[in-house]
């Protein structure tokens, strides 16, 4: 009720997908029709779509290649794509922000949404050159919702972001991270999955028990976490490795597989950032705690 202004970006498109509840009650997959990806790179493939579009020719061949293949990989990969100015900035923009405590790990060693306190990060996520490539994976125009600093490897177990930061319909999440500095598989890299984002999506129903009008069920995380591993296992994922380099960027699909790699050696830093934007005009939740999400400037 408190942050009523911030749910306000849910109000069109509750009228739009005939969702009739109140902007500050409980949404989960509960309440919608289907469990599937509307975007248009999810119902038909890449390889026969994207070069149709004339977005597709502003792009560099590199780009254009990984667009071919988004449908069969969940990701793509931009070498160098921000200068060492950039990523220093915002090494200096988070040293700043814990040094004046504006800014406080949380439990799991995660700085949040940096980008609401510096212009500087703001600026970042706003980038034309990355928001278009966005755009153009999703179909429709982004909006970043927050991001997330690390000065070290995560050490977080397999994953995908939809369990946490869930649209309607599904498909309309997207991620990037930012190498901040190189990394190496002393310092706990980023894994992740190829084409593991074509698995059904994982949502509450799909491993918890025990749902009311009142609770969530009465598993908690690492049941979501180990029922991931069954999944990888049963599929027979081939489990990959990024070695970024200072100003690389990795892009992945909402439902993509991934995690941080364990940290060998707890003297190094690994030092990055997570963005991670919704399509404007889709229903914006979290399915893991049945909340609508939070937008401030909305």
């Amino acid at each position: 009720m408190f942050h009523y202004k911030m749910l306000l970006h849910n109000k069109a498109a509750y009228k739009k997908y005939n969702i009739h509840k109140s902007l500050v009650a409980s949404i989960s997959s509960k309440d919608f029709p289907d469990k599937e990806s509307q975007a248009w790179l999810d119902k038909a493939n890449s390889k026969n779509l994207v070069a149709e579009k004339e977005k597709f020719n502003s792009f560099t061949t590199d780009i254009q290649r990984q667009l071919l293949s988004w449908s069969d990989d969940g990701y793509i990969i931009l070498n160098n794509f921000f200068d060492d100015h950039t990523t220093e900035s915002v090494n200096q923009e988070i040293d700043k922000l814990i040094t004046k405590k504006k800014l406080h790990f949380t439990h799991d060693n995660k700085l949040m949404f940096a980008n609401r306190m510096s212009s500087v990060i703001k600026k970042i996520t706003l980038e034309r050159k990355l928001t278009d490539i966005l755009s153009f994976i999703l179909g429709r125009e982004v909006l970043p919702f927050q991001t997330i600093n690390f000065l070290q490897g995560s050490n977080q177990r397999a994953h995908s972001d939809s369990i946490h930061m869930t649209t309607y319909p599904l498909g309309y999440l997207i991620a990037v991270w930012i190498a901040l500095e190189d990394t190496n598989l002393e310092n706990g890299p980023l894994f992740y999955y190829p084409g593991s984002h074509r698995l059904p999506f994982l949502l509450n129903n799909d491993f918890n028990e025990g749902d009311t009008a009142i609770t969530i069920g009465k598993k908690d995380y690492p049941d979501y976490e180990d029922a991931i591993e069954k999944l990888i296992i049963t599929n027979n994922l081939e489990k990959r490795v990024f070695l970024a380099k200072k100003g690389d960027v990795f892009i992945w699909h909402a439902n993509l597989v991934h995690g941080g790699s364990p940290v060998s050696d707890r003297q190094m830093t690994r030092k990055s950032m997570v963005i991670h934007y919704y399509a404007t005009d889709v229903i914006k939740y979290h399915e893991i705690s049945e909340r609508p999400s939070l937008l401030h400037g909305q």
